[in-house]
């Protein structure tokens, strides 16, 4: 097993993505979950005393810190794996099962990945659309933010040596294609810096 140990610095805002109202965001992780372990720690660690608003998404924190949680950095590597599939020669395009291959070999750590702030964190609001057999639907949606230029350091447990490459190859992904809420637009983009490889 190689353990790559990294750095990212968000080139665009990040936005929150748990819920502040511990009903709901108990409620959900129950319907996804009942039995989960980490139901009460991700509940415990949303901080809803320090947002005002219910509807907002925030990120959750530890010792008043925001994180990201491990598990949100392996999605990004999924979807990531996913788009870069379809691009002849990119190292992603010859692997087979991904997702379960990211699920059972690649662990990034620690499970709570503390973000250094570049600033204060802000709010971004931005209007939710669909088509409906109603009609067109509005909604606001609003949510905490990170501000670009914040970073974070945590490694990428690899149990295959190959797999060191295709991270790498996610990781950069990350530069044209953000990541958690209202990533198509750019936002969660960010850079790379590979600290060391042991």
């Amino acid at each position: 097993m190689k353990k790559v140990k990294v750095r990212v610095t968000f080139i665009e805002e990040v936005l929150g993505t748990s819920s502040n109202d511990v009903a709901v965001f108990d409620k959900f992780i129950a319907s996804k979950a009942p039995d989960a372990q980490s139901k009460q720690e991700e509940i415990e660690a949303l901080g809803v005393e320090q947002v005002i608003e219910n509807g907002m998404t925030v990120f959750p924190r530890e010792e008043g810190k925001p994180f990201i949680w491990d598990y949100q950095f392996k999605g990004f590597f999924k979807e990531a794996c996913k788009m870069l599939r379809a691009v002849k020669g990119t190292k992603s395009s010859t692997l087979k099962a991904y997702k379960d291959k990211i699920d059972g070999r690649i662990f990034p750590a620690p499970r709570k990945i503390i973000v250094n702030l570049n600033g204060v964190m802000g709010e971004c609001q931005r209007p939710l659309r669909a088509s409906t057999a109603q009609g067109e639907r509005i909604a606001l949606a609003i949510s905490e933010t990170i501000p670009a230029g914040s970073t974070c350091e945590f490694e990428i447990k690899c149990l295959a040596d190959d797999d060191i490459e295709l991270v790498k190859e996610w990781l950069e992904y990350g530069e044209l294609h953000g990541m958690l809420q209202w990533r198509n637009s750019g936002k969660g983009s960010f850079t790379t810096e590979i600290l060391g490889i042991v």
